[in-house]
């Protein structure tokens, strides 16, 4: 009995001018019992006060795939971030309202629960302090948070919403960043055919597979480590790019000159399926990106040790390639992508 009171929101809708005419409604928003899967590293420290909850979950889903957050109602954040592509797109770089292109590469929206950096250059640390940056960004949503409220509040079915969701406080910014949130931190992929070989449910790894993923702990694992398989570090790997010139990887939120076109190491969890790669998608397939590596890299005086040290490359042979593309394909999770 207590655990459904300390689930209980109760909300006053007033229907008059006076608080004597108000109306008592109990909602039931109970938290959502995650699946938190083995072996995973641990959560964000800010999931802990912004836990999932049924309400929040909904609210932040309806939010997310809304076009009343962009200026001119055209776009979402499932624009950028398609379920079948990892809740990444196809585009080189994000496209926003009008047709601008943004800075870089849409990231996927996977386990973000378990990240401790958000967005390619790490310049948030809480999921909750993220939808902001889509919402004002000029290349992106272009709009502003007083301009997406005053949206919402004319849709009742949305006020009744962050209500169930927020405890009666209405239509707020937090309510929007911490909706969001909640329900991104649903978004968990750990059901390729990689998690059940390791989980013994009868499934078994091709011969290539098998062989690609010895290549992978012997050649790729110092970044990729993890079973998000992304150690959450920034590094220069030498990409070839020619960026917009605010660009500036990891230094635009340190201002240290080492951090210079770091960025941080991507997950390879559903990676066939979340292409072009690269923080500017310069590369169109995995192979094109192997071959890149494979050959060399371009020099930088903060180049990552692990490359400089291996004469700027990660000398791979055609079959090698071959066997660790196989490997990575088995990190796709079909149940994820709604496929």
């Amino acid at each position: 009995m207590k655990n459904i009171l300390r689930s209980i929101a109760v909300v006053l809708l007033f229907t008059g001018c006076s608080s004597d005419d108000s109306e008592l409604i109990a909602y039931d928003n109970p938290e959502l019992a995650l699946e938190i899967p083995t072996d995973f590293p641990e959560l964000n420290s800010a999931f802990y006060s912004n836990k999932p909850t049924q309400y929040g979950v909904e609210l932040g889903k309806k939010l997310f795939f809304d076009k009343q957050l962009s200026a001119d109602n055209t776009i979402s954040c499932s624009s950028c971030h398609i379920q079948e592509s990892a809740f990444a797109d196809h585009n080189p770089k994000a496209i926003g309202i009008e047709g601008r292109i943004g800075l870089r590469n849409a990231p996927p929206v996977q386990n973000m629960a378990f990240m401790q950096f958000y967005n390619w250059d790490g310049n948030k640390l809480q999921l909750e302090n993220q939808p902001l940056v889509p919402i004002i960004t000029h290349e992106e949503m272009d709009s502003s948070i007083l301009e997406v409220m005053a949206k919402l509040e004319n849709d009742p079915t949305y006020v009744e919403l962050f209500n169930k969701a927020f405890d009666g406080e209405g239509i707020t910014a937090d309510g929007i960043y911490n909706s969001i949130a909640q329900y991104e931190y649903t978004l968990i992929s750990s059901n390729s055919k990689y998690d059940k070989v390791k989980r013994i449910e009868g499934e078994t790894f091709t011969e290539s597979e098998a062989e690609g993923y010895t290549v992978f702990q012997n050649k790729c694992i110092s970044c990729h480590s993890t079973e998000l398989f992304t150690d959450q570090s920034f590094r220069n790997i030498g990409f070839p790019l020619n960026p917009d010139s605010e660009e500036g990887g990891r230094s635009r939120i340190t201002g240290l000159t080492e951090d210079y076109m770091r960025f941080r190491v991507p997950s390879l969890r559903n990676i066939e399926h979340t292409a072009p790669y690269g923080s500017f998608g310069q590369f169109a397939t995995l192979e094109d990106l192997l071959d890149y590596l494979d050959t060399g890299v371009l020099e930088a005086d903060n180049l990552d040790p692990i490359l400089k040290d291996n004469n700027n490359r990660i000398p791979l042979s055609e079959e090698e390639k071959t066997d660790v593309i196989a490997f990575m394909r088995t990190l796709s999770d079909s149940e994820f992508l709604g496929l």
